[in-house]
Formats: structure tokens, sequence, C-alpha cells
């Protein structure tokens, strides 16, 4: 259980009710009159728990405390009068309360009237503070003197293990140096309602233009709800994915009663889904396994919708499995152009745009940001967008619909991005291009290509990389649709795009276009097996295709994830053992030859479907719970809504 440590002189007068609000919290209270005190009241907690330490005398809002010491993503948290360390950063607690004198002031030798100050202009100073009333600290009001959270979390800024200081906004934390400082405060206090700022910050910053105006509005009273039950967010999560299955099955059965059915569903199920990410902010309630089933169950509902409609319009006569296939297809490639630009882009040096700057400036104009976001077509106008036409139309009109849409998306999102890489002049760095490499998803076949050309790419000019993979993913996706079912042409093609692949990674991936080359190799390997189910006309294919299409998806998806909570790519082994996107490419186009016009081809799919599925699931479950039991970092979007 986590402890807090209540510090210093306690106000006058009444009993304050500080520690009922940590109690509150979840932290069992201990006291202690000095730096001394509080250290040996820190080596008493067990290791494994979480310590906080805040002033006697401190004055704010529960939740401003809540913000500060319950956020169980940052190994350390401060607001003016209360700090709290995760057992990660409690060794550099011990050493900052060990340079701590009892009166709260550094115990440095030579440190003089700045280092016994130091605490009182720390939060000032700090580089992220916002201006006017900083990290909740009332305007105008001196901090009182000794307050030894702001002294220890100054001299973990000095350790270079710096807290993270939320923003407050209009709530308050803060320590009164005196009566009418601390009447002051509490007027303030009385003045906000703290349970409408809770709210309000429970909804992301940036979304888009449907989860702005037509969920979030209510969709937080019910994130409030479930907090009020004891409810997760992996529960709310999990909910939303049944809502949406269920929404799945009301298309399969291809009438009219269970298209209108599906649509209400499913967006109850997005209703759902952004409780959720709600529900986690209200509460902080943050976990790498909830981020994980988050991002992971999004792409699960959508897709088996798609699944849904397609064997509903089957029962009604109408084979849309391609149209199903390909929508996949492309949302799935623009999930990999936005993954792969940001993580070439994630810690560049060095940038410089003009296109960036332009809309920057844009961003300026109001009316213009919610039309960008929704040009995008992100996830809470598309899902709109397809349950309103499923609801009133047919699946092939909803797939047509949904194809343009996403196609305009595409394009608009990959060219803006082509124009930032032109134009900016940046060093990437060497995680950048390991990103890359990882997100291309390269086998043994290519692998072994690489390194026999590698003294070959480096010559190359440096748009070589996208060049080859755009040339030769090309090559084989129009030769399996352009071919006659059963031609070897389509093997060769493959046998060049394995050779062209590894050609393609050989060098490391920094150029300016290189976050091109994931995405090219998604959109061979999808396309490669799309056209191919579709020309051999077997029948169940495309649904077999459907099947190994996802579950390639799930894999490199899964990649994404692991790279952008920090964990690292799969396995190497893991990788190998799938075959790589070009051994993959390479077999599929080997069965088709061979069982063209023939069932046996439906069967090695579904065979490889499943195979795939389970290797890279087993894994997958594997890892995300044993990242969660071990106590892997938090992870929680706050960017805005995913593609």
């Amino acid at each position: 259980m986590p402890t807090a440590i209540l510090t210093g002189p306690s106000a006058a007068g009444s009993p304050s009710p500080l520690a009922d609000d940590l109690r509150a919290l979840g932290f069992q209270v201990a006291e202690a009159a000095d730096a001394a005190g509080a250290a040996a009241r820190l080596a008493e907690v067990p290791a494994a728990d979480r310590v906080a330490l805040v002033d006697a005398r401190f004055v704010g809002h529960r939740h401003a405390l809540r913000l500060a010491l319950t956020d169980p993503r940052f190994d350390s948290a401060a607001v003016p009068g209360a700090l709290t360390v995760k057992p990660a950063a409690r060794p550099a607690l011990a050493q900052a309360l060990a340079g701590l004198t009892a009166d709260g002031t550094t115990a440095v030798p030579g440190a003089g009237a700045a280092g016994r100050n130091r605490q009182a202009t720390a939060l000032a100073a700090a580089p992220d503070a916002p201006s006017g009333t900083a990290h909740g600290t009332l305007a105008g009001t001196a901090p009182a003197a000794g307050v030894l959270p702001d002294a220890a979390a100054t001299l973990l800024d000095a350790q270079g293990a710096r807290p993270h200081r939320p923003e407050l906004g209009v709530l308050v934390a803060t320590v009164p140096a005196d009566a009418d400082a601390r009447a002051a405060a509490e007027a303030a206090v009385s003045a906000v309602d703290e349970e409408a700022v809770r709210l309000r910050s429970a909804v992301k910053s940036r979304d888009g233009f449907f989860t702005t105006y037509c969920i979030s509005p209510y969709s937080r009273y019910v994130a409030r709800w479930c907090a009020r039950r004891g409810l997760t967010p992996n529960q709310v999560t999990t909910a939303s994915l049944v809502v949406a299955l269920i929404a799945a099955g009301c298309a399969a059965t291809g009438t009219r009663g269970g298209f209108v059915a599906a649509g209400v569903l499913l967006l109850a199920s997005f209703v759902l889904d952004c409780t959720d990410g709600q529900l986690a902010r209200y509460s902080l309630q943050y976990s790498t396994l909830g981020a994980w089933l988050d991002a992971t169950f999004d792409r699960a509902k959508e897709y088996a919708f798609y699944a849904g409609l397609a064997m509903g319009a089957a029962r009604d006569g109408d084979d849309v499995w391609a149209l199903a296939l390909g929508a996949m297809v492309l949302q799935t490639c623009r999930h990999v152009v936005d993954f792969a630009f940001n993580e070439a882009n994630h810690d560049a040096t060095g940038n410089t745009s003009p296109t960036a700057a332009l809309s920057d400036r844009l961003d300026g104009v109001g009316w213009t940001v919610w039309v960008r976001r929704m040009i995008v077509l992100p996830i809470g106008e598309r899902w709109a967008l397809i349950a309103v036409l499923t609801a009133v139309t047919t699946p092939r009109i909803t797939f047509v619909v949904l194809l343009i849409g996403c196609a305009l998306a595409a394009c608009y999102t990959t060219a803006g991005r082509v124009l930032r890489s032109l134009t900016r002049r940046a060093n990437r760095t060497e995680r950048a291009a390991q990103a890359l490499a990882d997100l291309a998803d390269s086998g043994p076949l290519a692998e072994a290509v690489a390194r026999v050309t590698r003294p070959f790419a480096a010559r190359l000019p440096a748009f070589a990389p996208p060049l080859v993979a755009l040339a030769s993913g090309g090559l084989i996706a129009a030769t399996a649709a352009l071919a006659p079912a059963g031609s070897w042409w389509v093997v060769a093609a493959a046998a060049v795009y394995v050779v062209t692949s590894g050609l393609a990674v050989a060098r490391p991936l920094t150029g300016p276009l290189d976050w091109l080359v994931p995405p090219f190799f998604r959109a061979a390997e999808y396309g490669t097996l799309l056209a191919l189910a579709a020309v051999c006309q077997v029948n169940e294919a495309l649904p077999a295709a459907f099947g190994l299409v996802a579950a390639v998806a799930y894999h490199h998806y899964d990649t994404v994830y692991r790279i952008r909570g920090g964990t690292g790519a799969p396995p190497r082994a893991l990788v190998r053992a799938a075959g790589g996107h070009e051994g993959r490419a390479l077999l599929v186009a080997v069965l088709a030859a061979a069982l063209a016009h023939h069932t046996g081809f439906t069967v090695a799919l579904t065979v490889l479907a499943v195979a795939l599925a389970l290797l890279v699931l087993t894994e997958s479950i594997r890892f995300w719970v044993s990242a969660h039991l071990g106590g892997a970092p938090a992870v929680h979007d706050e960017t805005g809504e995913p593609a």
C-alpha cells in the first residue's frame, strides 16, 4: 500500500482535511518532523511501494494531489507542497533527503543563499512552467519557507531525475506562508468546481470533430459512472469489443433489421471506446496492458465488422469480400504510414520545414483545424460513416464510399508528409533507423540478400530505398493482379521482390523518405494476397485471404505498439519464424501457382492464417501480460484520435 509522509509544521487552526484526502487517494499516512525523520520513514516503507512527501500545511484540490501522487506513468511527480516517487526513483529521493537539513534547505557545502532558496524558485524556473499561475501556485502568493517536498524535488532535478509536474490549470496546489495566504488559498479552492475540471480533463485535448461534439459531451459522464462503480478501463475496453462483435454478427445476418442494429451497436461500441480512455484519465488508471488492449481491440473491432458486412452481403448473393479485404489493406497501410513517419521523426534533430510551419499557422485559424481533422477521416468520422451507411444502404455501397474516403485521406496525409520530409533538414538517429528496420519486417531471405548487397547499396543515392521498395512492390502486386490464375510469372516477380526488398534495407534507413519503405512493403504483401485470391476465383479464397491478412496485420500492429511503448520490436526469432514479408509473399505466390483453380488454395491460405495467428498471438499475449505483471511503464496516448 502506498505511503504518504506528512512533513513540516501543522497548519494553525482547525484540523486539516489533508490526511483524509490522502487516505481517499489510497495512501496510508505517516508523519515526520524533518528531513531526517522523512528519511527514516522512507526506509520503513516496503521497497515495492510508492511513497509521497506532502507538506502538512498544503492547501489545494484533491484532484491536484491525485494528478501528482497517483499517476502510474511517471517514476516521480510533484506539485507545490507534494512529491511522489515510485520504487525506481526511491534511491534518488533517499539521496535528496540526505542532502537536506532539518529546516528543508540544502546541506550541500558551499551552497549558500542560492542553495537555501532553491526550493522556492525551482518551480518558477522549470522549463515547462506555463505563464501566469505556475503549476497551481497562487499568483502573488509567496511560498512558505522550509517546504521539504519542494526542496527534495529541486534536488531530484539537480540529480537528473526530474519529477513530472502536471499542468493544473485552475486547480490549486500551494503551501501558504501565513494565515492571510492560507485564507486566500482556501478561498481559491472553494471558487473552483473541482469535479467539472476533472471531467473536462478526462477528454483529450485533440480529437476528431465527431468525437468532440457528438460523443465526448456525454461519454465523460459515462466514464464517471463507471469510475464510481469501480469499473476499470480494461473492462470498458472489453465491453466495447463485445458490442462491436455483436454488431458484426448483426451485419452478418444480411437483413435490413440486422444492418440497422449493426449500425446502432457500432456507434455504441465507439461510445465505449471513447469512455475507456476518459475513464483512464478521470481515475488515472493507466497501464501497459490497457494501452495494448485499447489499440489492438480498435483494429479487431473494425476489421471484424468488415467481415460481418461481407458475410451479410453474401447472404443476399453479393460477393464483396474483395472490397472488404481492400478496405482492410488500405486502412492498415494508412496506419503504417502514420507510424513509420512518426517513428522516423520521433527524435530527429534540426527539424525545419516550410510545410510544417504553414501547418502550424493554419492551426491558428479555428475552422481549418476541424476541416483538416475531418479530411483525414479519423476513427470517429470513419465509424460514424460506416454505421450510417450500413443502416441505410448496402454493404457494397458502404465499402465503395469507405474506400474512396480512405483513399483520399491517405493521399492527403501522405502527400503532406512527403512534402515535409523533402523540405526539412533533419539528422535522424540510430533509434529511428532501427525502428524503421523493425517496421519493415524483413525475414531471413531479405536479411541474406541485405548482407550480400550492403557494399553496393552504400553507393546508391539517398532516395534509392523507397524507390526500390515501390518498384519491386508494384511489380509483384501488378503481376499478381494481371497474370492469369496459376501463372508462374507471379513466382518470378516474387523472387525479384525477395532480392529487391533485401536491397532496400541493406543500409540504415536514415534518408528523408526512407519512412516510406515499411508502408510500401505492407502494400506489396497485402495487395499481392488480395490480387491472387481475387484472380484465382477459387471458392472461399477471398475470405481465407482476409483471415491471413488479418493475422499478418496483427503482427505488424503488435510491432508498432511495442516500439511506441519503448519495449522494442518482437524477437527476431519470431519474425524469422513468420517468414518476413518477402518470404510470405513468395510462399503465397508458389501456392497460388501450384493450386490454381483448386480448393487446395483456400485450404492452404486458411492453414497458413491459423498457424501465423497462433504464432504471433501466443508470443504477443505472453509478452504484454509479462510486461504488465513486471511493472513496465504505463503508456497512454494523449496526442489525439488515431486514424
